[in-house]
């Protein structure tokens, strides 16, 4: 009688133990647990006899090896996880875990591997794990030499217990300290500082409000700034995206230090607050506060009101009442403090320079403090959480230990050096600082090394070159408004459509890479996906790294006709984004997510690496399926390609002949030892 269908035998031999033929049935009953084995999964029972059953240490490893790499697969890991085997009372992943705080060496490579791979896929809860598998975890980190892929698993399984329990941040910060977080970033391993900065980044990130201070001072004491600025941003490696993406987020998580002064009032009836204001007074005018019997209240009150106005107070009687607004608050005040007792000479100089001008042109020192402090708070994001995917950190921030009020003490002699070359007057205010706003920003964008060269760039941002950019950038995005053009626009526009929707399908062929999302913000696996030439099936599957170029179609194991395609969602309307917990619910990351829908409740989910690849592959997915294309690169790019063309058909209707292929690119010269004679 032939065996049933559902019964596979497995041979299983190992050095120095007798062969055994394992019967395994794909859906079977054990222990009135229901599981079911599908041909992904077929290794677990090969895994279970091989580890739990031998002796041979090759053999286990080989075994640890095989379940690191099954556990990325979903289906295995439901099974693995779920499935109750003889060896272990308490089912196989339990046993699992025993079985990872007591393995050592390489065996505890790929054990921290597997683990960190199962856990990926959010079938199990962190919240599960005991004070025991945390301590032994957390012991990997603190031992002074470790081998570097058990370090850079347990930093990773440490972030992800921080980031995704309340309960775990509390344990894992009782076990771990920043002193001995600080000798792996000394190292010259850039993902152990990756994973090491991460870890401090979950710990701030997931700490009480009143505890943030605490830690930060703690940071301060540990010299973490300079250590990283002499480890990792001025090392000889080249800064990876990661690293980037986590130097970003200590810099903005500092900068959200100053959220409490920024949104705190400034009490009128508090002498504290007061005397930083006389402070202000004393260092400006070299004055002593006078004792309540020198002169009499009417003389001391008309003193006071003249040099607040000098000082540029709003209020002139009690400029306690300017920083009631929140923002900046008492941030601002904060600031001027910094400026007039570390700035001392630059200080004095602005204050006495504008004291002495016209009143009409005099640059209010107190009001423009309270406005730039307020200004540099919405370009930094201050008390914003930070982005998912954003690696816009600045080095010059992590070169000072104070590096937003020496921020705000450069851009304060900035504001007052374009309102004299603006020859503005208190009319001009919102004008000047709208210049100044650009000049900050445009200065940032080169990313500065250092503050100094921050300052520098501003140097040559004055008044004057900023006119010249914003002329510049008009004549280029020149507006064509008459009647005739604008006809001649709308009859094109069709056929500019066209080639942009061609576009779209032609780097829907290429492919893409995409990142796939999980519960740990450090994860590098990999799937893609791309269109076929005649736009018939999408050919997708998963990578085991990120590749160099496109991905052929015959090594991605996985196809949706284009056909079943029912519906493309966007943001939070998306599977995954509806799945995901409040950690990942920020603004970038539903920005760049969309799913194709298909058949009854089957969807393709999608992270775009960047915002450009989203409108891409939203704009060609609308495409296969005849919808209108909508993002606002399809806008910017029909602008441009129209500009263009209408610039081309002027140019033909003046004779101009207009090459069908670009001129030839000049030879360098071979000296540059030339005058060009100007008569």
């Amino acid at each position: 009688m032939p065996p049933p269908a559902d019964i596979v035998k497995v041979a299983i031999e190992w050095p120095g133990a007798f062969p055994k033929l394992m019967e395994i049935d794909q859906v079977s009953n054990a222990d009135s647990t229901n599981f079911y084995i599908t041909e992904k999964c077929i290794t677990m029972p090969l895994f279970l006899s091989l580890f739990f059953f031998t002796e041979s240490m090759d053999m286990k490893l080989d075994a640890l090896k095989d379940l690191a790499n099954s556990s990325r697969d979903i289906t295995f890991a439901q099974e693995f996880i779920n499935l109750d085997v003889t060896v272990c009372s308490s089912g196989c992943f339990s046993f699992y875990l025993s079985v990872t705080i007591t393995v050592f060496g390489d065996l505890l490579s790929f054990t921290l591997t597997a683990f960190v791979e199962l856990m990926d896929h959010g079938i199990v809860s962190w919240d599960t794990f005991s004070v025991a598998f945390i301590k032994k975890i957390a012991s990997y980190v603190c031992k002074s030499s470790m081998d570097t892929a058990v370090l850079q698993r347990s930093l990773a399984i440490l972030e992800s217990m921080v980031l995704n329990s309340q309960d775990l941040y509390q344990k894992v910060a009782q076990e771990i300290t920043i002193g001995q977080l600080i000798p792996h970033l000394q190292g010259t391993d850039q993902d152990i500082q990756t994973y090491t900065i991460a870890v401090i980044n979950a710990l701030f990130l997931k700490a009480p409000e009143e505890k943030r201070q605490e830690m930060a001072h703690i940071l301060a004491q540990k010299q973490l700034r300079s250590i990283i600025l002499s480890n990792v941003i001025r090392s000889n490696k080249p800064i990876n995206d990661e690293m980037a993406h986590q130097l970003y987020v200590l810099q903005v998580l500092t900068f959200n230090l100053l959220e409490d002064r920024m949104m705190t009032k400034m009490d009128p009836q508090d002498q504290a607050q007061r005397d930083i204001i006389f402070e202000l007074r004393r260092i400006a005018f070299d004055v002593e506060c006078e004792s309540n019997n020198s002169g009499s209240f009417e003389k001391r009150k008309s003193m006071y009101t003249r040099d607040y106005k000098k000082l540029g107070f709003i209020n002139h009687v009690n400029p306690a009442v300017d920083f009631t607004q929140i923002p900046p608050g008492m941030l601002a005040l904060d600031n001027m403090l910094y400026f007039a007792r570390h700035h001392q000479d630059a200080y004095i100089r602005i204050v006495l320079e504008n004291s002495s001008r016209e009143d009409k042109h005099e640059c209010p020192f107190g009001r423009s403090s309270i406005e730039l402090t307020k200004m540099l708070c919405e370009i930094l994001k201050v008390g914003e959480l930070p982005s998912e995917n954003c690696h816009d950190f600045h080095p010059m921030f992590f070169t000072h230990d104070r590096s937003f009020e020496e921020f705000f003490c450069i851009c304060i002699q900035l504001l007052n050096k374009t309102w004299k070359e603006m020859r503005a007057t208190s009319e001009d205010f919102n004008k000047v600082m709208q210049v100044v706003k650009e000049q900050i920003t445009r200065a940032l964008t080169i990313k500065p090394n250092s503050l100094d060269q921050f300052k520098s760039r501003l140097q040559n941002l004055s008044y004057t070159e900023i006119l010249k950019l914003r002329q510049s950038e008009r004549m280029n995005q020149e507006d064509f408004q008459s009647r005739p053009i604008l006809e001649l626009r709308e009859k094109i526009q069709p056929e500019i459509m066209e080639l942009i929707k061609q576009q779209r399908l032609n780097r829907l062929c290429e492919g893409t890479c995409f990142r796939k999302i999980s519960s740990r913000r450090r994860q590098d696996k990999f799937w893609y996906c791309r269109l076929s030439p005649n736009h018939k099936v999408l050919h997708y599957g998963d990578l085991e790294e990120s590749p160099q170029g496109e991905v052929p179609h015959d090594s991605l194991q996985d196809k949706l006709p284009v056909a079943d395609i029912k519906a493309v969602v966007t943001g939070k309307d998306c599977p995954h984004m509806k799945e995901k917990g409040a950690l990942k619910q920020n603004k970038e990351l539903l920005e760049l997510a969309f799913s194709v829908l298909y058949e009854s409740d089957e969807y393709l989910n999608f992270i775009a690496p960047d915002k450009h690849e989203y409108c891409v592959w939203t704009d060609g997915l609308n495409a296969l399926l005849g919808k209108e294309m909508t993002s606002e690169f399809t806008r910017s790019d029909m602008d441009t390609l129209l500009n263009m063309e209408m610039k081309l058909r002027l140019l033909d209707l003046e004779n101009i002949q207009i090459p069908e292929v670009p001129p030839p690119i000049p030879k360098e010269p071979s000296n540059y030892d030339f005058v060009y004679d100007c008569n």
